[in-house]
């Protein structure tokens, strides 16, 4: 089955750190982009030679946003795609196919943990602000967010996250540092290290993990040590 190529505008472009875009899209002839928080985009474009580059992006925007949708991607050295992503001007476009991908949320939604590291975020992101916009797909559940980097530029969305835990009580956002300075006062070490005071020896929770294999595994691992039933531990990698 092909799946139909939208043409994609660029409407806003953010750095989130000196590697790191969060770039604005909207879907050009449509009101209406439909997707599920958590999938991708395969976004296409021809290198100088005439070569076709395709490369999948997570949806960093939760659904209900007209045509519109996000992404938060890093520029990688001789990476052709990232970097010509980066350097989009607005009004630039781009072909994109989608969305694809089930690292969707799992109904009946449980008490859950939502681990990340770098630009693993992305899908949470889009998770997170669905969930957290209607009191009737969360209420009654506690939602905690473990999210991992080196120093304290690198936390995406971090005032976004701050004024979502704010606003809501069942939802806990845990930034941890591998790297952090003096002045940082938050949790330290891998995302790993603090998963087990938040499972508390339960195994009826959800964990949805996203970033890259070693991170994915490291986790994967320690949750089915403390008991996780494998089709608890949803993941996505990134390389």
């Amino acid at each position: 089955m092909a799946f139909p190529a939208h043409n994609a505008r660029l409407t806003r472009s953010l750095s989130l750190s000196p590697f790191t875009k969060h770039l604005e899209f909207e879907i050009e002839g449509q009101t209406r982009f439909g997707f599920v928080a958590g999938q991708w985009l395969s976004l296409k474009h021809n290198q100088p030679d005439g070569e076709e580059i395709t490369r999948a992006y997570s949806i960093a925007s939760p659904p209900g946003g007209g045509n519109q949708f996000a992404l938060c991607l890093n520029r990688v050295q001789d990476g052709f795609m990232s970097n010509f992503l980066c350097d989009l001007k607005e009004g630039d476009e781009i072909s994109c196919q989608g969305p694809f991908g089930d690292f969707i949320l799992r109904p009946p939604l449980r008490d859950t943990v939502f681990i990340a590291t770098g630009t693993g975020i992305a899908p949470f992101r889009g998770m997170l602000h669905w969930l957290l916009a209607d009191e009737s797909r969360h209420q009654g559940k506690n939602l905690v967010l473990v999210f991992g980097n080196r120093t304290q530029q690198d936390i995406y969305y971090h005032d976004e996250f701050l004024r979502l835990a704010a606003a809501h009580a069942n939802f806990h956002y845990l930034p941890t540092l591998s790297r952090g300075g003096p002045e940082w006062l938050g949790l330290r070490g891998y995302v790993q290290e603090h998963v087990p005071a938040i499972a508390q020896g339960r195994v009826d929770m959800h964990a949805y993990v996203c970033g890259l294999d070693k991170m994915v595994r490291a986790n994967r691992d320690l949750l089915k040590s403390l008991g996780w039933e494998r089709k608890s531990i949803l993941y996505e990698k990134y390389d």
